[in-house]
């Protein structure tokens, strides 16, 4: 079952849901409206290494954008906040940003119950704002028992890098 946005503006006043900060001019007939964050990050190294950190370039989206550029993978963050211990969170990339060639969360888009984050990936260069109206998330009404989401990414603020190698077996890793 999916939250309409009535449901998503009481879920968010009665604590099961939390936008921060919350703006009914962000909520839509079944999703809510989340705005890009002011900071980005990219991976410096030109080969990514699954079984290794990968360094990162942090970049600050200024007030006159930021152009991203095909072939790079962009890490964001929303402005808002959001989590739930209840509802599970589904994040897409808005259908007019889509048409400007800019896929927004397109490999994961299924967060775990206490999990946000993004990616962008353009397919032509496209100037993106802090604020601007990126994605939307549509909220899911769990069903048994809960099992809140404590993973490596947990609690974290703004975009964050895979870790993905720190779920590795230390045998599996090779030098």
């Amino acid at each position: 079952m999916i939250l309409t946005g009535p449901e998503i503006t009481s879920a968010s006043q009665d604590g099961r849901l939390r936008i921060d900060p919350f703006s009914s001019s962000q909520v839509n007939p079944n999703s809510y409206n989340v705005r890009l964050g002011p900071t980005l990050l990219t991976y410096t190294d030109e080969v990514l290494d699954s079984h290794r950190h990968n360094p990162t370039r942090r970049i600050q989206v200024g007030k006159d954008g930021y152009a991203l550029q095909p072939g790079e993978l962009y890490l964001g963050h929303t402005m808002e906040e959001v989590g739930s211990d209840c509802f599970v969170p589904l994040l897409f990339g808005r259908s007019s940003v889509g048409r400007l060639g800019l896929f927004v969360e397109i490999t994961a888009p299924i967060g775990d119950i206490g999990f946000h984050g993004l990616m962008l990936t353009p397919t032509r260069p496209v100037h993106v704002y802090a604020g601007m109206k990126i994605g939307q998330i549509m909220f899911f009404v769990s069903d048994g028992a809960i099992d809140l989401y404590s993973g490596k990414y947990q609690a974290s603020a703004g975009p964050q890098p895979s870790a993905y190698w720190r779920d590795l077996d230390a045998s599996a890793v090779t030098s």
